[in-house]
């Protein structure tokens, strides 16, 4: 019989909106599973959601690991063909069963009917090490594992395999090649967007942002950055150089009063891909008639599958030069300082701030 083995580990503990954090550090006896993987986080970043959810605007189950974003070291592993002791990886934010029908017949393995998520589940169910935020995460069976090329930095890849594969799945559902984009948007999410449709070759991206300390990046990954501050303003902009409208409207803010006006700015027949409203105060202010008058395609995209994270980094690995990925990324703030690194990610001066156990 396999005897476990004991690793150090160090993670922040989160127990509810207004609470502390606990910054802990233990022994833990650890044997994996057939199909497990042991990971040492290297760098880690602080996604939105887990600000929300600190915020108290999302409920996970506490007391929990948070954290979804990573790039990591595996430092033991079982019956995982293809991977060893020593490879750099990043891995897919949920773990599904692959026998359901949203993992065998939808092509919806992120909506498993078994479904887990990391970063979002109670440090009761299994290991208990679930959430980045954490020096060791444990990487279970349904969980698809990408190796990290040579060439790709810590900083670039850590935010991959959440927001860059949400991005690449939201990119492609779009049904024929656009000419005019807007992007509502200009966070993370947006200026993927912006790469991503420029690789693709989009003549006319238009990224909307209210943060002007992010114009110069927007456009260094390819769009027209609009300042959507005037709401009525940033329309007549881009609907001067648009004409009859734009093919594809992106919203990637999260904010559902800017629904109007994609309807607005979309052409007849044109397609309207939700990203960001995942939130229970996201009703469109739109009707029925509004969408069907206007012959629009309206698709929401949550998550993504393992062949978009592949994705994600393959879209790295070929734009590693031409894209100004590590800009994106804060230096990393220490783990233990987590409520630091909250505080500077909320004032929104970094698109991800970044955490490490490797002082």
């Amino acid at each position: 019989m396999l005897k476990d083995k004991f690793f150090n580990a160090e993670f922040q503990v989160f127990h509810g909106t207004g609470k502390p954090l606990s910054f802990e550090r233990k022994e833990l006896a650890i044997k994996l599973n057939s199909g497990e993987a042991l990971v040492k986080v290297v760098l880690a970043t602080i996604c939105g959601s887990d600000l929300h959810t600190l915020e108290g605007k999302r409920k996970e189950d506490v007391p929990c690991i948070l954290g979804h974003e990573a790039v990591g070291e595996i430092i033991d592993i079982k019956d995982r063909p293809g991977l060893s002791i020593g490879d750099r990886v990043t891995w897919s934010i949920a773990d599904s069963c692959g026998t359901c029908p949203c993992c065998t017949e939808y092509g919806l393995p992120e909506k498993c009917d078994e479904l887990f998520k990391y970063g979002h589940a109670s440090i009761n169910n299994g290991s208990g090490l679930n959430g980045c935020y954490s020096s060791i995460i444990l990487i279970r069976k349904g969980t698809h594992l990408v190796k990290v090329p040579e060439a790709l930095s810590n900083s670039m890849v850590a935010p991959a395999n959440c927001a860059l594969a949400t991005m690449i799945n939201a990119v492609s559902q779009i049904k024929t090649k656009p000419e005019k984009v807007v992007i509502q948007g200009g966070g993370l999410l947006g200026v993927y967007a912006c790469g991503l449709l420029r690789e693709l070759g989009v003549p006319h991206i238009f990224c909307l942002e209210v943060n002007k300390h992010r114009f110069d990046l927007i456009q260094r990954f390819g769009a027209v950055p609009v300042d959507a501050g005037n709401s009525e303003q940033a329309k007549a902009f881009i609907k001067e150089r648009i004409g009859l409208g734009a093919d594809v409207v992106m919203e990637v803010a999260g904010v559902k009063e800017l629904i109007p006006q994609g309807m607005d700015l979309l052409r007849p027949g044109g397609e309207y891909i939700l990203v960001g409203l995942v939130h229970p105060d996201s009703e469109l202010g739109i009707t029925g008639e509004q969408i069907i008058r206007k012959c629009v395609n309206i698709k929401g995209v949550h998550n993504y599958a393992p062949w978009h994270l592949d994705g994600a980094i393959q879209f790295l690995e070929r734009n590693k030069s031409k894209f100004p990925f590590e800009e994106l990324v804060s230096p990393p703030y220490k783990l233990e300082n987590l409520e630091e690194a909250v505080a500077v990610a909320k004032e929104q001066h970094w698109f991800r701030v970044s955490l490490t156990t490797e002082y």
